[in-house]
């Protein structure tokens, strides 16, 4: 287990991060409207599956260079400039597009799979009725066959990007077994409610679906699984996700605060200076170096050892989205009036970073399971 990275993936990122930096500047990439916050989402689909960030985890890399850990450091340095973009390529990419890569026929690939990886089209999934997780409810969406159609009906819940996507995989059962249904956004039957207003991520364009005997192509069906864990797989790969995200918002809070402290005067000294500011800093450096090596770990196990992955990414989505928040908080603290102003860094963690603690495996049912999980000594 080496968490050091190569010449070329510490260039590869660093190339990731400058591309999103020259977004950022062009680019109102955190704006709360709706039609501008699609146009920019495309732009960075283009521009990331032109430095190859989209091929991670699910094509070959234009350099030959791949990894777990390699795409959890790509997707940070994604979040650090743009957490609304950060969470809307992935669920496209990491999400949508894994889908297809691990389950999807030869079609699904050529037909679905490419155009998202590169960049010209984006996906949504739908997971959520009625809470923001599945851990404990089972599926209400049902399909059924009529011929070479499946007819859908049901409700989903908090679904990123369903209003702005191209495809949405809606996961669902069919003849009593789970199973993924890709509708395109003009389907019969297909409902999107208003965009939801939220704390935090407000580029991102989250509704809520109804399918009202929705119908689709047989073929666009991708199962039924019969027993497969496919809802444990798929919210792993959510939870690595708001993993990669909580990484962003720790590292960019810090820095907001490392700058500040740095370059603000008070007493005639930068208030760094203070020991009480220093402390604070070094709290929140550790909070972002031990987060940093959880997650690491976490996603190199599910890689090498998928049966411990699950409950070590718990622990992970735990200690990871609470350490965002209390190192956002921090950084608040330190930048005191230029911090509890709108529009900086610090304090556009501070509101995103509650969404990784209640989305995929929140951090109560988290808890739970690792006590579980550590009672049945499989931790």
């Amino acid at each position: 287990m080496n968490f050091a990275f190569r010449a070329q993936e510490t260039k590869l990122c660093e190339q990731i991060a400058a591309t999103m930096r020259s977004l950022d500047q062009e680019h109102d990439l955190e704006t709360t409207d709706q039609q501008t916050a699609a146009v920019n989402l495309r732009a960075a689909l283009s521009s990331l599956a032109a430095c190859g960030y989209l091929h991670l985890g699910l094509a070959p890399h234009p350099t030959g260079i791949e990894g777990p850990i390699l795409m959890l450091k790509a997707m940070e340095a994604v979040a650090m400039v743009a957490p609304s973009v950060c969470l809307s390529v992935e669920m496209s990419t990491r999400m949508f597009g894994r889908i297809l890569n691990t389950w999807g026929n030869g079609e699904h690939k050529e037909r679905w799979l490419t155009p998202v990886i590169n960049g010209q089209r984006l996906g949504a999934v739908a997971l959520s009725e009625g809470a923001m997780n599945v851990d404990n409810d089972p599926l209400q969406t049902e399909a059924r066959l009529e011929g070479d159609t499946a007819v859908i009906s049901g409700r989903k819940t908090y679904v990123v990007n369903a209003g702005i996507a191209d495809w949405i995989a809606v996961a669902g059962r069919i003849e009593k077994q789970p199973a993924f249904f890709l509708i395109d956004k003009a389907s019969p039957g297909l409902k999107i409610s208003r965009r939801l207003k939220t704390l935090g991520y407000e580029a991102v364009v989250i509704n809520d679906l109804v399918l009202d005997k929705c119908r689709i192509p047989g073929q666009r069906i991708i199962g039924p699984f019969g027993n497969q864990p496919i809802l444990e797989i798929v919210r792993l790969w959510e939870n690595q996700i708001l993993l990669g995200l909580s990484l962003g918002l720790t590292q960019a809070a810090l820095q907001a605060a490392q700058t500040y402290a740095n370059e603000h005067h008070t007493g005639g000294k930068p208030i760094i200076a203070y020991q009480e500011v220093a402390f604070k800093l070094a709290e929140m450096l550790t909070l972002l170096q031990t987060a940093q090596l959880l997650a690491y770990r976490a996603v190199w196990t599910a890689d090498k050892d998928p049966r411990e992955a699950q409950s070590l990414t718990w622990c992970a989505k735990v200690f990871c989205t609470e350490a965002a928040e209390k190192v956002a908080s921090s950084a608040l603290q330190i930048l005191a009036g230029a911090g509890f102003t709108s529009g900086n860094v610090a304090e556009r963690a501070y509101r995103c970073a509650k969404y990784g603690q209640i989305a995929g495996t929140s951090t109560e049912i988290a808890r739970v399971k690792i006590g579980d999980a550590a009672l049945g000594q499989r931790l």
